[in-house]
């Protein structure tokens, strides 16, 4: 269940918020006069969703290249990286 704290909690709770965003590494909600305004997160959730959506673009583009017909063996490929790495 999400947590949801309002505006006034930045100033007047920071650390609590800070606490609660590195303990289950979810984004806070903040709302603003009753309404969703923002969610806080930890640097670490926020690098680890950053990191999942660059994966998930990357698999894309490679389902992409599959449809294409954009494709090799495994083995193709890596019998040309052996060559240029002269193993």
């Amino acid at each position: 269940m999400p947590t949801i704290r309002p505006s006034a909690d930045l100033r007047n709770s920071y650390n609590e918020i800070s606490e609660l965003c590195h303990e289950y590494d979810e984004p806070v909600f903040i709302t603003k006069n009753g309404k969703g305004d923002l969610a806080v997160m930890s640097i670490e959730a926020y690098e680890q969703l950053k990191s999942r959506l660059e994966l998930y673009s990357l698999l894309g583009e490679g389902l992409e290249a599959v449809r294409q017909g954009k494709v090799r063996p495994a083995s193709e490929v890596i019998s040309d990286i052996r060559k240029e790495l002269n193993l």
